[in-house]
């Protein structure tokens, strides 16, 4: 059965920090880039940050230094540090699987309060 699952989302102050993580089954995250996306109401999803199984990542520019993406290969568990939050990082953060046409999680939800 394939599956992610995401966790690690809630309310946070401006200038807060969250750690999400995602589970995900081990036949869609065995050697496969890992991704992090959001998507804020009224707008497109977009990516937010990949890794791959060897560990190197990419961030979109305007989270360069504030997101931090990780996994443990062990736990086939993918993490996104989330630092110096902003309102404008609400959104609902979704973990994707890039094996095969691509799995999403159900995504769970980041609100920054002002």
């Amino acid at each position: 059965q394939v599956q992610l699952v995401e966790s690690g989302g809630g309310l946070v102050q401006a200038g807060g920090s969250l750690r999400l993580s995602c589970a995900a089954s081990r036949s869609i995250f065995a050697y496969t880039t890992m991704g992090w996306y959001r998507q804020a109401p009224g707008k497109q999803r977009e990516l937010v940050a990949t890794i791959t199984f060897a560990g190197s990542t990419s961030y979109a520019d305007s989270l360069k230094g504030r997101f931090t993406v990780s996994r443990d290969n062990a736990k086939n568990t993918v993490y996104l540090q989330m630092n110096s939050l902003k309102p404008d990082d609400t959104a609902v953060y979704y973990c994707k699987s890039h094996w095969g046409p691509g799995y999403w999680g159900q995504g769970t939800q980041v609100t920054v309060s002002s």
